[in-house]
């Protein structure tokens, strides 16, 4: 998931909703929030993907993926919300284990550097 193919679908969105203003209010938040993250100064949180999806029912696969319907009209939507979450969920999980590990990896290098120089 790259960043610019969802602020590529966003701009879609703000176009589909009358500009940053409207859809800012339909959803509830500041509309330099939308604008910061059109214009890069902000990543695309998990914040708005939600609201986004759950409030005005775009297709988290669309949205994300770009693959799929624009908008969902049918129940599975808020299951799809909830297996992204627990997808974001798992995915930090991952990223907070290879922080350990490159802090091990290192230790483990400068533990060995170590020893190596107490051998010459």
């Amino acid at each position: 998931m790259t960043d610019d193919a969802i602020v590529k679908r966003l701009k879609i969105i703000v176009k589909d909703h009358g500009g940053q203003l409207a859809l800012a209010n339909a959803i509830g938040v500041d509309q330099g929030f939308i604008s910061k993250v059109i214009n890069r100064k902000q990543e695309v949180s998990y914040y708005l993907i939600r609201k986004l999806c759950f409030q005005l029912k775009y297709s988290p696969e669309w949205l994300i993926v770009g693959t799929g319907e624009k908008k969902l009209d049918k129940p599975d939507s808020a299951k799809l919300i909830t297996e992204i979450q627990m997808l974001r969920t798992e995915v930090d999980i991952l990223q907070a284990r290879m922080r350990v590990y490159e802090i091990e990896m290192k230790e483990l290098r400068e533990s060995l550097e170590g020893e190596g120089r107490k051998a010459v």
